[in-house]
């Protein structure tokens, strides 16, 4: 166990941690610790970008309304250039695998309640947004500024990959839409179903500030993701709408449809490209070269 994490714990928790439960580490670091007291903790720490704060105070608030999460037990504290902050451990639950239209349906039940239940929480909305839903950038070129992969040989993404990511792009710009607070990577992984508790909603890190049908179309293509990610089949994505707009009880415009269906490409189109600049299996650049089509029609785009 590295001592700053021992020493972070006795300064802002008042003890220090005896056992290691877990680690994982992908944007942020998470280390699952049982404290000396008996407690067991989620310590979570990422590179300090600004979003932070907004994102641990709207997980706090959602917490203290009884929304199936994990109760923040620190506000953000900085350490160096990283943003570290502590939260209750949530253990327990499964992923539900797959992405069929029965899954889309459950996942858009959850979304629904979970854009609504954001809804009532007020916060600085937590910019930049994630890198994979980052379209709104206003770096130069098409993809946002993210050094790890602009130095890498952007000649090995495939052209399609880029083709879709900017016709998608261009139409979430030229949408007139007002943005709302959303989660913004909702995957399988960070969901946790238990038949006698509901379910969980992990990854709080993740909270995006979009249009709501795009939040919704980001949703309804990842919501099938594991690790590696993927890009949920058209009809379920197509069922995920649908279900999500029936269970929010409103309607989304044919300008929102159409953002919806643009946003669902480029979660995927990001992880296309992170496959092709680091020479991984092509799982969502296949999905993306078969689906592309299909999704650009309906986005109009």
């Amino acid at each position: 166990m590295e001592q700053w994490l021992s020493d972070w714990c006795l300064t802002h928790l008042g003890t220090a941690p005896v056992g290691v439960l877990f680690e994982a580490r992908q944007v942020s670091t998470v280390h699952g610790l049982r404290l000396a007291d008996g407690r067991k903790i989620v310590l979570k720490a990422r590179p300090d970008d600004g979003r932070a704060d907004s994102c641990v105070a709207a997980q706090a608030q959602l917490s203290a309304l009884d929304f199936p999460c994990a109760r923040p037990l620190t506000p953000v504290i900085s350490v160096g250039s990283l943003a570290v902050h502590a939260e209750e451990y949530r253990p327990g639950g499964e992923v539900i695998q797959g992405g069929s239209p029965e899954a889309a349906t459950r996942y858009a039940e959850v979304f629904a309640l979970l854009l609504t239940a954001l809804g009532g929480i007020s916060v600085t909305p937590p910019l930049p947004n994630p890198r994979w839903l980052r379209w709104d950038h206003r770096d130069p070129g098409l993809w946002p500024a993210i050094d790890f992969l602009d130095e890498r040989d952007q000649r090995l993404v495939p052209e399609e990959v880029t083709e879709t990511a900017d016709r998608a792009r261009r139409r979430l710009l030229a949408a007139e839409l007002p943005n709302v607070l959303g989660h913004g990577d909702f995957e399988a992984q960070n969901l946790r179903w238990d038949v006698n508790d509901g379910w969980t909603v992990h990854d709080w890190d993740s909270l995006a500030w979009q249009p709501e049908a795009a939040l919704a179309g980001a949703a309804s293509g990842m919501f099938a993701s594991t690790n590696p990610p993927t890009l949920a089949p058209v009809e379920s994505s197509a069922m995920f709408l649908e279900s999500y707009q029936d269970f929010r009880g409103r309607r989304f415009s044919p300008a929102e449809q159409e953002v919806a269906w643009a946003a669902s490409l480029w979660p995927a189109a990001h992880n296309a490209r992170w496959e092709a600049l680091h020479d991984d299996p092509p799982i969502c650049g296949a999905a993306l070269r078969e689906q592309a089509p299909e999704r650009l029609r309906l986005a109009n785009a």
